[in-house]
């Protein structure tokens, strides 16, 4: 059981850290929200046939309804965002952004009605944490010679947030009972909804298909079948089979894999700016699930940005 629970931990770890230099090059000559649509709707439909075909119940129109609003907030929020932005922000800056996405979760948590308030110590870690993305993406003196753009990071920062927002949600939400057939039923609203703002919102008289590359398409099927197949299948069996404060490492560990494959694969600068703010980052996190292991389990929800 010990090998299995590590081939899928590492599946996650490297499957989900190398979506974001796959995004980057699907976006290179293919519209943000038309690839990252086709990508979902394409896993849904898949994930959805397959857990009907196992014998999972069918969503109800409620269910729908909840799995909707989640694939919306997730995919068209949260993906698509991330999508977008990468025009322009490197995939690993961009990965350590959304890697503080459980900072955006408490805060989302403490604010809505009832919810859990921060203790001191998650408090501290807020701060430490944020101070590491103002060092990531503040001000010039800061930049080491590489200015990121700002809309690009302000996309990012919302992707963040409106991810908060859908798994808190999503805690509460009238969902399928099994995790896969829930995916699957958020990946097809969502990727839908991503269709239709790409219909109404991309540049679609200047946008040639034969002007698509080979390594756009070969992204886009990695993200279909790694990034949005196996990836969601490991991480379910995980969350079923082993412990929740290993499962949750996946959050520590992506935005570093993220950050050295773009500079690997794709020339993205390593700068001291960019490593200081990655140990900052991650290291509040760190920090700040170690107060509130039960805490942890929110952050699946991030996975579906991959």
């Amino acid at each position: 059981m010990k090998a299995k629970i590590w081939a899928a931990l590492l599946a996650v770890y490297l499957v989900w850290g190398s979506t974001y230099l796959m995004i980057r090059f699907v976006v290179e000559t293919l519209p943000p929200f038309l690839s990252a649509g086709l990508r979902f709707v394409v896993s849904g439909a898949i994930l959805l046939a397959w857990r009907r075909l196992a014998g999972d119940a069918a969503p109800t129109l409620r269910q729908w309804r909840s799995a909707a609003i989640v694939g919306i907030l997730l995919l068209l929020g949260g993906n698509g965002l991330v999508c977008w932005a990468e025009q322009t922000v490197p995939s690993g800056v961009a990965a350590l952004i959304i890697g503080a996405v459980p900072m955006f979760l408490v805060i989302a948590d403490a604010l809505r009605p009832n919810g859990v308030r921060p203790t001191l110590r998650v408090l501290v870690g807020l701060i430490i944490g944020f101070l590491g993305i103002y060092l990531l993406v503040g001000p010039s003196v800061f930049s080491d010679g590489m200015p990121l753009n700002m809309p690009g990071v302000a996309a990012l920062l919302l992707a963040s947030l409106l991810w908060a927002v859908g798994s808190i949600y999503s805690k509460s939400a009238d969902l399928p009972k099994t995790a896969l057939m829930t995916t699957g039923a958020e990946m097809l609203a969502g990727g839908f909804a991503l269709l239709l703002v790409s219909a109404l919102s991309e540049q679609w008289s200047v946008f040639n298909l034969s002007q698509v590359s080979l390594n756009s398409w070969l992204a886009l099927a990695y993200l279909i079948v790694f990034g949005s197949m196996i990836g969601f299948a490991s991480y379910a069996w995980l969350l079923q089979n082993a412990p929740i404060p290993l499962v949750a490492t996946y959050a520590y560990v992506n935005p570093l894999v993220a950050v050295l494959l773009g500079n690997w694969f794709a020339n993205e600068p390593l700068t001291p700016r960019i490593l200081s703010a990655s140990a900052i980052i991650i290291g509040a996190i760190v920090f700040m699930n170690s107060a509130h292991g039960s805490r942890a389990k929110r952050t699946e929800a991030s996975g579906a940005s991959k």
